[in-house]
């Protein structure tokens, strides 16, 4: 999905967190998968780890001095078009532009904006230590959301992505889909009922459908001077965004981790689920698509 090359990027809406330099030490490939188990839900990755959180502070080992991540680069949708920090800047814009109208219009509530906080390497959160593998998060104690766009190098290249933009774009969109959940009051039903059919499941699902009603709207989105944020949708931007939904499904990640699929252990939903999910809420284009809390058919 194409960026306006025309169009302004506001970075005030988000803040480059910290770049550390050489390889972050700690944790290795088991809680790689912990943390892909944990994908997108906001729970300590020691709830799966016996208590030990695999990305403590104090587990993590940097090089080098640290910096962070500038945003000055990120002024037009052609950044946004050639480069992955400021993609997500402009997804930011879109998704806080469509929300802003969309939440009072639609249930009645006033949305206030969440800021991104983009990091490399590590980076401290109000919900503790993020890492380059912790993958995204939204953290409700501070109300922002945390991305390592390393993340989506590793989500097409181990786990199935297909690389689009819109791929990438999902990604930012399902985060504010819990800050959504947030302003609702929806967001700490994760915790009620575990498994396939659990709050967490629901509450991950749910997201993954308000990041498609955004999707079906996101071209109407406007920079501050008026100008379409977006390009229409293509055919190829839904497969981009449907691959990402796969790839984050519970049953793909459990396999290939090679582990068991075994349902009883899910948080998110399965790829399939994901997937229809997310076209729930780009097909239909109403948060009204999306309530999962209401339907036994998940």
């Amino acid at each position: 999905m194409s960026f306006n090359e025309d169009a302004r990027l506001d970075t005030s809406q988000v803040t480059g967190g910290r770049v550390r330099g050489g390889a972050v030490v700690g944790g290795g490939i088991g809680a790689l998968i912990v943390t892909l188990v944990a994908l997108f839900l906001d729970i300590d990755p020691g709830e799966l780890t016996g208590g030990k959180n695999p990305f403590d502070t104090s587990q993590v080992q940097t090089a080098g001095e640290d910096s962070t991540v500038d945003l000055s680069q990120c002024r037009t949708g052609a950044d946004a078009n050639r480069d992955d920090v400021c993609r997500v800047v402009g997804t930011v814009n879109s998704v806080q532009d469509y929300w802003t109208d969309a939440l009072p219009a639609d249930v009645g509530r006033q949305y206030r904006q969440a800021r991104t906080v983009v990091f490399s390497g590590a980076t401290q959160s109000a919900c503790g230590t993020a890492s380059s593998s912790t993958g995204p998060f939204y953290c409700p104690s501070d109300e922002r959301i945390y991305i390592d766009t390393g993340f989506f190098d590793l989500l097409s290249s181990r786990y199935g992505a297909d690389g689009g933009a819109l791929a990438q774009e999902y990604v930012v969109a399902h985060e504010y889909g819990h800050h959504v959940q947030q302003i609702l009051g929806i967001l700490d039903r994760a915790q009620s009922g575990s498994g396939a059919t659990g709050g967490g499941v629901r509450v991950e699902l749910m997201a993954d459908c308000l990041a498609g009603v955004w999707a079906h709207h996101a071209a109407t989105t406007e920079d501050a001077e008026g100008t379409t944020l977006l390009e229409p949708l293509t055919p190829s931007d839904v497969r981009s965004a449907l691959s990402a939904a796969a790839a984050v499904g519970d049953d793909h990640i459990q396999a290939s981790a090679g582990a068991t699929v075994d349902p009883d252990t899910w948080t998110h939903g399965s790829s399939e689920q994901r997937q229809r999910w997310f076209l729930a809420g780009y097909d239909g284009g109403s948060a009204d698509q999306c309530d999962t809390f209401a339907t036994n058919d998940l």
